[in-house]
């Protein structure tokens, strides 16, 4: 009789389930048992996983790799839009593949470009995309522990680390579906956008003016699209909104890449203004419990006083029956 299957769902609609066949159980070696990166049979998986945790079902797996791939297809396929500007602001087809291949940051990338294309000098317009591209410093801190690499491989990684593959990673839950979602958007992205640069360089004078197609737009579209879903508390939505007020407004007045970095002064003013509330709710909380705690100790001692009333009154009612036993028990030896 052949072994029955377990369909596993899968975590997103309009995808067929994968048929996963049950595995014997097998007794676990001594050591076995808590070893890192080894999985026994017994033990549980899923999406809720640590990020430390072992791997996923393969269903999972696949769908990690489908929006991976989704995302470094449709960002990596700017590229064009960027070999096409770099060529419209006079920038030769080695130094537009060079940009590409070593700098990988698609907005310093269009910032240099932008900069260089205005009229400002090399190092000016160097400046401001090194300012604009300091963030990625942060996203490599928030994924150096998901990750979880060894120096030599983290030394490599750090180069793919941008806007879109830090988001696919930081969307996934468990330290391997993390490692394979930041591989594959890196290295679809990494090279389509190479390869798009080249392409784009190359065509540029088919396109004629390249302002009027407004190309340069592409990769923040495709940024806001990936960062939409991941804004779900109140706290994070007035972060970006404000984050976004306050670079679209220095935007005209400060130099390229500045207003991001100015931008990003956003999350810690929020941070203040909602640790302030959450204090002041905890204090309300706090004074709550205490009332609690008063009517609480009030009623226990209400109780005690009407237990000891209750107590007293059923001493007195027994002395008083004693007394009467007494009385009649005198009365009836009299009597005799």
């Amino acid at each position: 009789m052949a072994p029955e299957t377990s369909r596993a769902p899968s975590p997103h609609p309009g995808t067929e389930p994968f048929a996963a066949p049950e595995r014997p159980h097998r007794a676990e070696t001594p050591g076995q048992c808590g070893s890192p990166g080894q999985s026994g049979p017994s033990e549980s998986r899923g999406s809720g996983a640590h990020p430390g945790d072992g791997g996923a079902e393969p269903s999972e797996d696949r769908a990690v790799v489908r929006d991976a791939l989704g995302v470094g297809i449709a960002v990596g396929l700017s590229g064009f839009a960027f070999g096409v500007t770099a060529s419209g602001a006079g920038i030769s087809l080695a130094q537009t593949c060079a940009l590409s291949l070593f700098v990988f940051t698609g907005a310093s990338q269009f910032a240099l470009v932008g900069a260089l294309a205005a009229g400002s000098g090399p190092l000016t317009a160097a400046v401001g995309a090194f300012f604009l591209g300091t963030r990625n410093t942060l996203y490599g801190l928030r994924l150096s522990g998901l990750l979880g690499l060894r120096l030599g491989t983290r030394v490599a990684a750090a180069h793919w680390v941008i806007d879109e593959t830090s988001a696919v990673a930081l969307a996934q839950r468990g330290r391997q579906a993390v490692r394979l979602g930041f591989t594959v958007t890196g290295a679809t992205l990494f090279v389509l956008w190479n390869l798009t640069t080249f392409l784009g360089a190359l065509g540029a004078e088919a396109l004629g003016d390249t302002a009027a197609w407004g190309l340069d737009a592409a990769p923040p579209a495709a940024f806001l699209a990936l960062l939409a879903p991941m804004l779900r508390t109140g706290a994070e939505r007035t972060t970006a909104g404000l984050a976004a007020v306050l670079g679209l407004a220095l935007l005209p007045v400060l130099p390229a890449g500045v207003p991001v970095l100015v931008a990003a002064l956003a999350a810690p003013a929020v941070l203040v203004v909602h640790s302030g509330k959450a204090r002041r709710a905890a204090d309300v909380l706090m004074l709550q419990k205490q009332k609690q705690k008063q009517k609480q100790k009030q009623k226990q001692k209400q109780k005690q006083k009407q237990k000891l009333v209750q107590e007293q009154e059923q001493a007195d009612e027994q002395g008083q029956e004693q007394a009467q036993r007494r009385t009649e028990s005198g009365s009836e030896e009299e009597s005799r």
